[in-house]
């Protein structure tokens, strides 16, 4: 196998470490680092996210403590696999029956409300330019939404709830009906300003995406 990108190694190798963090992960204190750490492997080497996507369904399986805080270790990092990437069709076709197990079986339970968010959020999620900030993981692990603040010139900063899938295009629409312009003549959009520069989001862009790269 020929070494990844950045300072990786050869894919098994690489392999064995995303494990021994899953492994890390169920007993951290503060697993938000460590998950994205996970995700940023993962993003810059596609072919372990079919890998961690059977790691996390093995670890959520059985566990020794079903609903305990490692099993839901496991399950907000498999919440934020499925809001990241989309497993190849076989694993996909796994991961949905694994969480149909999950939530015949420990109906009304965390478990059965993370299977629940995940499957959701499978049918949304098309893959993304950046892993999740740290605020976003730590949202996806309560399985909530993200406020983004957008400041609009001759207006105040309007608040806008943003999931992980949210684009600037849906995002400019919701300001423009909230500011009363639905009947202008003119085009909106948003932009992404920093220090160095100032550029319009794409309109397919997702938001998550724009605010992991201010993180």
């Amino acid at each position: 196998t020929a070494p990844g990108p950045c300072s990786y190694t050869t894919l098994r190798d690489e392999a064995v470490k995303l494990f021994n963090s899953l492994q890390q992960l169920e007993s951290e204190r503060d697993p938000v680092p460590l998950m994205q750490g996970v995700l940023q492997t993962c993003l810059d080497l596609p072919p372990l996210v079919d890998e961690i996507y059977c790691q996390l369904v093995k670890q959520t399986t059985e566990p020794p403590v079903p609903g305990g805080q490692g099993d839901l270790h496991y399950w907000q990092l498999l919440t934020c696999m499925s809001c990241t990437f989309r497993p190849s069709p076989p694993v996909l076709r796994f991961l949905r029956f694994h969480l149909d197990r999950t939530e015949n079986r420990f109906p009304a339970s965390e478990m059965a409300k993370y299977a629940c968010f995940i499957r959701e959020a499978l049918e949304k999620t098309k893959g993304r330019e950046c892993v999740p900030s740290l605020e976003e993981i730590l949202v996806l692990m309560q399985r909530q939404e993200m406020i983004c603040t957008v400041h609009c010139p001759g207006a105040p900063a309007c608040s806008v709830a943003i999931s992980s899938h949210t684009t600037a295009e849906e995002v400019a629409q919701e300001l423009v009906s909230r500011l009363g312009l639905s009947q202008s003549p003119n085009l909106f959009a948003l932009y992404e300003q920093s220090r160095r520069r100032e550029q319009p989001v794409g309109s397919a862009t997702l938001l998550a995406d724009v605010l992991t790269r201010f993180e």
